[in-house]
Formats: structure tokens, C-alpha cells, sequence
């Protein structure tokens, strides 16, 4: 059976809503949206924290429902500035870009329209940068506010 171009369409991009919120109804983390305050962590909390350079920016990373390890950056006031993943499943990209999450699935369903790869994107706007990419079990991106990220920080330390 030979699918037409539509119809292909149509299934990669139901595919990437999907991937979007797979893991809302499965996560048991709690995780603050870009921009937001991070949450206190929990004792059930499966997160580990660290710090990056004089302490101005504290890594939470943790493990969500889908084996996909999510480094959330904050600041020292605790307002998240961005996201990292890597593992074998999307985190819950809905929960974790909030605000930036409507405008972000329209620009890589546009993209997606206009190049017909969905490996990789890489949706650039003012406020807000999200890359995101991979295969099936290989997932990797990260998600930033530039005008957020900290003095002495840059996005090649979001891993």
C-alpha cells in the first residue's frame, strides 16, 4: 500500500503531537515551564541537583517515566532559563516549554511542511530557542530563554 504525500504528512505530524505529550499522563516529576519558578524538590523526587560555575545556575536532573534524562538550568532565584534531554523517549515538551509550547509545535510543524525531515529541528524565535532531535530510542535537545541564561553561562553548556 503506497501512502500519499497528505496522507504521509498527516501521520508524521499526528506523530510529533503525540511525542509532544506522551509522557504528561506518565511523569510523576514536577517541573517548573520555561520561564517559571522551579518547584522545591520533593522527597520522591528521583532528581539530582549540582552547580555550575560560582553558583549562579543550579542543574536538576532527573529521570522521567519514559527513562529520558531532563536537566533543568535555574538560576539563582530559581527561575528556570532552560531545559536539556537525552534518552529514549520525548519528555512532556508541553510541560516543559509552557508558554512557548503552542508557538513551538507551530514552527516545527511548518518546518516539518517545508522540509520533510523530522530527525531534526531547530525553531529559533527572540524569546525562546528549541532543538530537538533524534530517532526512535535516541532522543536529544535542549530548549532556552537567551535573554535568561546568566553572565558566564552560554547555551554550549546546556547538555
Amino acid at each position: 500500500m503506497t501512502l500519499t504525500k497528505n496522507h504521509s504528512a498527516i501521520m508524521i505530524a499526528a506523530s510529533v503531537m503525540f511525542a509532544l505529550g506522551a509522557n504528561m499522563l506518565t511523569s510523576n516529576l514536577a517541573h517548573a515551564a520555561l520561564g517559571g519558578t522551579t518547584p522545591p524538590m520533593q522527597a520522591r523526587d528521583n532528581a539530582a541537583l549540582r552547580v555550575l560555575g560560582d553558583g549562579t545556575v543550579r542543574v536538576r536532573s532527573s529521570v522521567d517515566a519514559g527513562g529520558t534524562t531532563i536537566n533543568e538550568y535555574a538560576s539563582r532565584d530559581g527561575v528556570v532559563f532552560a531545559y536539556a534531554w537525552q534518552g529514549p523517549t520525548m519528555p512532556d515538551l508541553t510541560q516543559l516549554l509552557g508558554p512557548y509550547a503552542q508557538r513551538y509545535r507551530a514552527k516545527a510543524t511548518e518546518q516539518f511542511n517545508e522540509s520533510g525531515q523530522l530527525h531534526a529541528s531547530r525553531i529559533e524565535q527572540p524569546d525562546v530557542i528549541v532543538e530537538s532531535g533524534g530517532q526512535m530510542r535516541s532522543y536529544v535537545g535542549r530548549a532556552w530563554l537567551p535573554a535568561a541564561i546568566p553572565p558566564g553561562v552560554s547555551p554550549n553548556d546546556l547538555r
